[in-house]
């Protein structure tokens, strides 16, 4: 017997309803075409051209018809639609249950509603032996125009590095300016001319230097001469005209974390990479070898946001009854402030180009959100009841979806609650921003991810509550359930998981998700996190294997039920616990650990406060050894695993990730309920995205892992 994953939608059926549009077979009221004139009157024959035109003309029938009991449709044609401006509603945009406003795409089109501008009217040269291209940007010159991503033929491209591969490393340490000396760290020792004085426009580089589970993104002030140490090679300081997050050890330049530049226009040369020169407004491009300004569409993006769903939480105005179908978004534009950027943790301070506060039953369905500079989309203050389901978020600056606020409102409208993330892909993250993840849920309730893709992002796939400790927090009765998630980490960052949880969080619980293949970059690539505070959190059926730190990490926490999973395959330990409390501070139960190495089964104080039993180990025929050298035997007369057992649970092809149990397994006395390890993330197909090439990674240990496993 094989169980389904709770949530999924029966088969064929459910599925189907799902997919049709509420406005399925019905004429439109107002009809938007990139060639349309916003002075013509929406109809097919005479369409307008821009979105925001259309709203206006609804908004103006709906004032007029009053007790409309069908949707208003608007529909828009194919083509590239450039927004001049960003789309923002209001609760007089909005629609009623009977009657929402729909904005949806032309049966077979695909329309794109984008932030970006095509570049054209380039000049063929050379630059150091090789063709490049150019073109003077009037904007970029005259009114400050500055872009930090481009893209060629759908496909993002990167400013120059230095190094163009590999990473510098920090030669020692060095104190704060007094101006910053209680705010964050703002300079460090390097060698030689790994950053220079001399480079052009000194001011524009920017330089990422790696923390822990987090980067920088500073712009140099001034290099000067270091102190001259006897018998020590020379180095020079570089002062930031900004400084990191924090004080704290995990946001310092220590010697040896990693550091490099950024568009840096001496390094310019490699192909696919790019120079803006803002004083003289001139962009020079480096094509790949079959790359020509005439087989070329090149977009850098304008608009920093893209759509903004603007609801009046005090005045409790919403903007309700809206829905999105079938549309495409893309390009919004990200520049580094400038004292730099510094995020404390999942870089959740860049924002999102689709911004939603105040909104009340909006959908966002058969969308894709695609060559962001933050993440895709968030739902901020006041939210309530939305969804977002069957959409695409590819090709991510940051990452992909933010519910809920990192503050705590203390009024119970401003409250987010009940957002829906439903078989959506949501991949190729943090091009821009290392740190950000697929899903993040701060203060917010009755949250459900369900059914979604989350793969390729060099941190955490999906991170719920945002409270440290055992404080006050808003985070409670979400539902992390039947995800796929994986590759993740890729080994540029550190102190990561699958899932991770922060906060006292009850009702949470997360289940039925498979998680694979997660690298850190030196500890810390976990499956299932409970992190500081993690409370009330269930963590069941979920199949969790190749991980580089170990299956299951609660750093503290209580009451947290870790049951009926399968940790297989975990590198540097299976299991690991950071700070026993006085307190029950997990049960693990009824779970499987597997594995084929000489690696130890747990790490850290894995005993006091930990009530586990019923559990099967198995380390291929090779002896498991439990906490204090102890085989099972003393291990239980310790007073721990009662029930366990040591015994081969016969998966069907665990090396290469098949898990299935056989009806005779030995797990089943133990009272483990096999599940189906194939039924997690999406059943349904992406659409909008299918045809987008690879999206390329700036961070060089990305890279090493694709062609690793691309055996490269």
């Amino acid at each position: 017997m094989v169980n389904r994953v709770p949530g999924r939608p029966a088969a064929g059926l459910a599925v189907a309803l799902f997919a049709i549009s509420v406005s399925a077979g019905m004429a439109a009221d107002v009809y938007v075409s990139p060639q349309g004139d916003d002075a013509a009157a929406g109809t097919a024959g005479a369409p307008v051209k821009s979105l925001r035109k259309a709203l206006d003309i609804v908004r103006d029938r709906r004032g007029r018809g009053a007790g409309r009991t069908e949707p208003v449709v608007i529909e828009v044609a194919d083509g590239r639609h450039e927004l001049p401006a960003p789309l923002v509603l209001v609760s007089e945009d909005s629609g009623t249950e009977t009657s929402p406003t729909v904005i949806r795409a032309a049966d077979g089109a695909r329309p794109l509603i984008s932030g970006g501008r095509v570049i054209g009217g380039w000049r063929v040269g050379e630059l150091k032996g090789k063709p490049c291209w150019e073109v003077d940007l009037e904007d970029a010159q005259k009114s400050g125009w500055r872009f930090s991503q481009l893209f060629v033929n759908d496909q993002r491209r990167f400013r120059p590095f230095a190094p163009a591969e590999g990473w510098r490393t920090i030669a020692a340490t060095v104190e704060p300016t007094p101006e910053n000396a209680k705010k964050g760290h703002d300079r460090f020792a390097f060698k030689g001319r790994q950053l220079d004085p001399s480079w052009a426009n000194l001011d524009d580089v920017e330089v990422t230097v790696v923390h822990t589970w987090e980067m920088s993104r500073l712009p140099i002030a001034r290099i000067d001469p270091a102190p001259e140490v006897p018998g020590q090679p020379a180095l020079k300081i570089v002062t930031f005209a900004g400084r990191s997050r924090h004080l704290a050890k995990w946001c310092s330049f220590p010697k040896g974390n990693r550091f490099r530049a950024e568009n840096v226009r001496e390094a310019l040369g490699s192909p696919g990479s790019w120079y803006l020169d803002r004083p003289t407004g001139r962009l020079t491009y480096c094509p790949l070898p079959h790359e020509t300004p005439a087989t070329c569409e090149v977009v850098a993006p304008w608009l920093e946001r893209l759509v903004e769903l603007r609801g009046d939480v005090k005045g409790r105005h919403w903007v309700e009854h809206v829905r999105f179908e079938g549309l495409s978004f893309a390009h919004d534009n990200w520049t580094m402030p400038a004292g730099g950027h510094s995020s404390g943790q999942a870089e959740i301070n860049v924002g999102a180009a689709l911004v939603a506060t105040g909104a009340r039953n909006v959908v966002m369905a058969d969308c894709a959100v695609r060559h962001t500079g933050r993440y895709a989309v968030s739902f901020g203050q006041g939210c309530r009841d939305c969804t977002v389901e069957r959409c695409e978020f590819v090709d991510l600056g940051s990452g992909g979806l933010l519910l809920g606020t990192p503050d705590q409102p203390t009024d119970p409208e401003a409250i987010v609650s009940g957002i829906t993330i439903r078989e959506c892909t949501i991949r190729s993250g943090g091009r821009l921003h290392s740190a950000a993840v697929g899903v993040w849920i701060g203060n917010a309730s009755k949250s459900l991810v369900e059914h979604c893709d989350i793969h390729d992002f060099t941190y955490t796939g999906i991170s719920v509550g945002w409270s440290w400790g055992y404080g006050p927090s808003l985070a409670r009765d979400n539902r992390v359930i039947g995800n796929r998630i994986h590759d993740l980490g890729q080994g540029v960052l550190s102190d990561m998981g699958g899932v991770y949880t922060l906060g006292v969080s009850p009702g949470t619980v997360v289940e039925g998700n498979e998680i694979f293949d997660i690298l850190s970059y030196q500890y810390g690539g976990w499956g299932l996190y409970t992190d500081e505070g993690s409370t009330g959190i269930v963590m069941r059926n979920n199949l969790v294997y190749r991980t580089s730190s170990g299956g299951f990490h609660q750093h503290f926490g209580r009451d947290n039920v870790i049951e009926n999973n399968i940790f297989a395959l975990a590198r540097d330990w299976q299991l690991k616990r950071s700070r026993p409390e006085d307190h029950t501070s997990f049960r693990f139960e009824r779970n499987i650990v597997w594995w084929n190495t000489d690696a130890p089964l747990t790490n850290g104080p894995w005993g006091q406060g930990i009530v586990s039993g019923s559990n099967c180990y198995w380390r291929c025929g090779k002896p498991v050894v439990f906490p204090g050298n102890r085989d099972l035997t003393a291990w239980q007369a310790a007073g721990h695993d009662a029930g366990s057992i040591v015994a081969n649970p016969r998966f069907a092809n665990p090396n290469v990730g098949d898990l299935t149990l056989p009806d005779d397994s030995p797990v089943r006395p133990l009272g483990f309920v096999p599940f189906n390890t194939k039924q997690a993330g999406r059943t349904t197909q992406p659409v909008l995205t299918e045809r987008l090439p690879t999206v390329p990674s700036p961070w060089p240990e990305s890279r090493a892992a694709r062609k690793k496993s691309d055996g490269r």
